[in-house]
C-alpha cells in the first residue's frame, strides 16, 4: 500500500459520520430544530405535506412572549367556562359536534386546573420561556432580519370586571421573576393613544418583541437551512414504523430509513404518535385571524384585550386581529361567528377603524394543545430514536428556537442544566 493510499485510509476511518435525522413538520418547531442540529453537524431532512410556514407558523399573532408562563389551566378559569361558551362575544367556543371527542381531554384539563398543577405548569413554562429570546438570537445571527422583528414590547389591557384574574396573573408572574410594568389609564393612553378608553388598567412587557411578518422570518430560516445543505421533501408522511431501532417513514409511494426522527407537526402529530403506540392526549385550539389593511399605523406594538381573549398586532399585511379559542378538531370548517367576533372586537377596541371598514384574509389555524398546557419535548416512551417537539399551544412561535435547541442537545447526548422531565411524554403513561 502506498503512503498516499494509507493516508487516505486513515482519514476515512477517523472521520466522524454524523447521523441522518428526519423531521416531520416544516413549521417553526421543525425548522428551528433542523438549524440547531446542523450546527452540531447532523445531516437533516425536513418533511411536510405543504410548503414551509403555511400552517400555524404563518397565521399566529407574531408575538415573542417570554412572559407568558401562566396558562389556561388556572384556578380562576373553570367556573367561567360555561358563561364563556354561552356568550357569542366571549373568548371561548365549542363546536357542538365535537363535544363527545373532547370529553377525555376536558376531564384531564379539569384535573390539571388545581392550584398545584397550575403552578407546576407556570414554573416549567417559565423555565423555557426565560431562554426563548436568547435561543432565537442565536439563529437570527445567521440571517438578515431586515426590520422584521420589532423591539417595542407588548401591552395587555383589561376592564375592571376582570380585575381578580388579572391580579392572579400579576402575582404569579412576579413570584416567577417576570419583568412586568403595571400601567394606569394615562400610561396606556400615552403608549397607545388610539385605544378607546374602555380599560381599567394594563401591564407592559417591555422586553417582549413581535414579528412584522412571521412567515417571512420562517422562510429566511428555512432558506438558511437549505443553504447549509439541508433537504426538504414535500411529502405527506402517513405511516411510521421501526426497523430494528431505526425509524421508517412512508408516504404514498416512498419509504425512508433514518437514524433518528423528530415529530414536530403540531396538531397533526397525534396521528403519528398513535402509530408508535403512545396515547398522548393532544387536541387543538382553533385560532383565527383577519387583517385590516393600511391601518398598521394605529398601533406601535401588539395590544391584547385580556377580557375578550384576542389581540391586534401591527404587521406588514396591516393590523392582524388574532385570537379566541375554539374547540372543534381538525376537520370542522371555519366558523363565521368567530370571524365576526374578531371584527366586532377590533372595532370596539380601536379608534381609526371605520365601522364600515372591510376586513381581509380570514384564516383558521390549529394550536396543538395538551390538557396540562406544557409541550412535549423529548424522546418517545417506546422508541429511543424517536423524539417529539409539539403541543406548544399559544406559544409555538415563541418556543420554536428553545425547543429546537433542547432537542438538538438531546440527540447529541449533551447535558443541560434544565429539568426536562416535566416535558416528557411519560407524564401521560
Amino acid at each position: 500500500m502506498s503512503p498516499d493510499s494509507n493516508f487516505l485510509f486513515l482519514i476515512d476511518c477517523g472521520m466522524e459520520k454524523k447521523e441522518k435525522i428526519a423531521i416531520i413538520g416544516a413549521g417553526i418547531q421543525g425548522i428551528c430544530a433542523a438549524l440547531f442540529l446542523q450546527k452540531k453537524g447532523f445531516n437533516v431532512t425536513l418533511f411536510d405535506r405543504d410548503e414551509p410556514g403555511n400552517g400555524a407558523s404563518y397565521g399566529n399573532a407574531g408575538h415573542f412572549s417570554p412572559y407568558a408562563s401562566l396558562q389556561l389551566n388556572r384556578t380562576d378559569i373553570l367556573s367561567d367556562v360555561p358563561a364563556m361558551l354561552m356568550s357569542s362575544r366571549g373568548p371561548l367556543a365549542l363546536k357542538w359536534n365535537y363535544i363527545t371527542k373532547m370529553i377525555p381531554w376536558f376531564t384531564r384539563f379539569i384535573f390539571n386546573s388545581s392550584k398545584t398543577k397550575m403552578m407546576h405548569t407556570a414554573k416549567y413554562m417559565h423555565q423555557i420561556l426565560d431562554l426563548s429570546l436568547d435561543a432565537f438570537d442565536e439563529l437570527f445571527q445567521d440571517i438578515d432580519l431586515d426590520g422584521l422583528v420589532v423591539n417595542k414590547g407588548i401591552i395587555y389591557v383589561w376592564e375592571k370586571k376582570g380585575l381578580k384574574s388579572r391580579e392572579l396573573e400579576i402575582k404569579i408572574r412576579k413570584e416567577l421573576g417576570v419583568d412586568q410594568q403595571i400601567l394606569n389609564t394615562k400610561e396606556i393612553h400615552d403608549l397607545e393613544p388610539n385605544i378607546k378608553p374602555f380599560y381599567h388598567g394594563g401591564v407592559f412587557y417591555k422586553y417582549a418583541k413581535h414579528a412584522r411578518n412571521p412567515k417571512k422570518i420562517l422562510i429566511k430560516l428555512f432558506e438558511k437551512f437549505i443553504a447549509k445543505g439541508g433537504k426538504f421533501l414535500k411529502l405527506n408522511i402517513q405511516d411510521l414504523d421501526i426497523d430494528g431501532k431505526k425509524p421508517v417513514l412512508r408516504s404514498n409511494a416512498q419509504r425512508f430509513l433514518f437514524d433518528k426522527l423528530i415529530i414536530a407537526c403540531g396538531a397533526f402529530s397525534k396521528k403519528l404518535t398513535d402509530q408508535l403506540h403512545e396515547k398522548i392526549p393532544l387536541d387543538t385550539e382553533r385560532g383565527y385571524h383577519i387583517h385590516f389593511k393600511n391601518h398598521e399605523n394605529l398601533l406601535s406594538r401588539p395590544v391584547v384585550w385580556s377580557d375578550r381573549g384576542f389581540g391586534i398586532t401591527p404587521m406588514e399585511q396591516g393590523l392582524r386581529v388574532v385570537g379566541t379559542v375554539e374547540f372543534g378538531g381538525l376537520k370542522n370548517p371555519l366558523s363565521k361567528s368567530r370571524v365576526k367576533n374578531l371584527i366586532i372586537n377590533a372595532k370596539d377596541m380601536l379608534n381609526g377603524i371605520p365601522q364600515d371598514e372591510v376586513h381581509e384574509d380570514e384564516w383558521l389555524g390549529f394550536r396543538p394543545t395538551l390538557p396540562d398546557f406544557l409541550p412535549v419535548i423529548g424522546p418517545s416512551k417506546n422508541y429511543e430514536n424517536v423524539y417529539y417537539s409539539f403541543g406548544h399551544h399559544h406559544l409555538g412561535w415563541t418556543l420554536g428556537a428553545i425547543s429546537g435547541k433542547i432537542i438538538s442537545r438531546m440527540i447529541a447526548n449533551e447535558k443541560t442544566n434544565l429539568e426536562l422531565q416535566p416535558y416528557s411524554s411519560l407524564r401521560f403513561s
